[in-house]
């Protein structure tokens, strides 16, 4: 009972998890040049989309499935992260999201910020993810789904702030993804851990300058 409304809720731009103080590597491309205008935000998406159908989605669902086993996949997270920017950027969302929601939704996700402080965790956020909606009593496919939302809603929100499209065009380019979210989410639902990868390596090496940007609004 309710837990559609938790779903909304999490989806909801006010919820403060900090998400929008990063661009996933989008502030890095647009400064080396490789994403201009809105075509180069559309080639952008559709693979920051299939990184996180790939990259995130196992580790998701995973620890939904066995939400003892954080620990260690909250470890395959840190060796997985070889891109620095990447790495603390999962984790500073990661503990983000699990501090809102341990506030928010002290019973059921207290228990989750217990075990992840005792463990030493370094907080990655998809396996984080998938404790903390397992918690709230979220189905599976709604978490995928979610996660997905998210990850491009940060992406566009982004490039409205960094002045490549408005935010009307932003958000017609949000609908105009729709059948490729389907298309990620049918594909990347099911993978396992064996199954995780990297696959935009560009993009990823383009996330890694961020740091010696000359000027930079994200934190990634």
């Amino acid at each position: 009972m309710g837990y559609a409304w938790r779903v909304l809720q999490l989806a909801d731009s006010a919820f403060p998890t900090g998400g929008f103080a990063h661009s996933g590597g989008l502030e890095a491309a647009v400064q080396q040049g490789e994403v201009r205008g809105r075509e180069g935000l559309e080639r952008f998406v559709r693979e920051l989309l299939w990184q996180a159908g790939h990259g995130a989605l196992p580790l998701l669902g995973a620890t939904w499935r066995e939400p003892t086993s954080l620990e260690a996949l909250d470890a395959r997270a840190e060796s997985f992260l070889t891109n620095h920017v990447a790495n603390r950027a999962s984790r500073t969302q990661g503990r983000a999201f699990l501090d809102t929601c341990s506030r928010i939704f002290p019973e059921p996700v207290g228990p989750v910020r217990q075990v992840a402080r005792a463990a030493g965790s370094r907080y990655h956020h998809a396996p984080l993810f998938g404790a903390v909606l397992r918690a709230l009593d979220i189905e599976l496919p709604d978490a995928q789904r979610l996660f997905l939302s998210l990850t491009l809603r940060g992406a566009l929100s982004a490039a409205v702030r960094l002045g490549i499209v408005g935010i009307h065009e932003s958000h017609q380019l949000q609908h105009q993804c729709a059948p490729l979210l389907d298309t990620v989410l049918e594909r990347c639902a099911g993978l396992g851990l064996e199954s995780l990868a990297q696959t935009s390596p560009l993009m990823d090496l383009l996330g890694s300058t961020h740091d010696r940007l000359y000027s930079r609004l994200f934190l990634s």
